[in-house]
């Protein structure tokens, strides 16, 4: 190997990174969301909290294609 696929390990290592931290951020939020909804808390909070939850899954299923894509042979 001549070493031109450093960039891309290392490209993939930092999504690998950034698709850990989303996940650990959304299990975060879907336990306020819980908590939230358990409560009867503030709806306006919870509406905003499963938006950003829905982003993150948006972003998470991004990376992960990225990461994993599903090449058909």
């Amino acid at each position: 190997m001549d070493g031109s696929d450093f960039g891309f390990d290392e490209r993939i290592r930092d999504l690998k990174k950034q698709l850990d931290i989303l996940e650990k951020d959304h299990r975060a939020i879907d336990l306020e969301v819980s908590r939230l909804q358990s409560a009867k808390g503030d709806m306006i909070a919870l509406q905003r909290l499963k938006r950003s939850k829905l982003r993150m899954r948006d972003e998470i299923s991004r990376l992960r294609g990225l990461i994993y894509p599903n090449i058909i042979a």
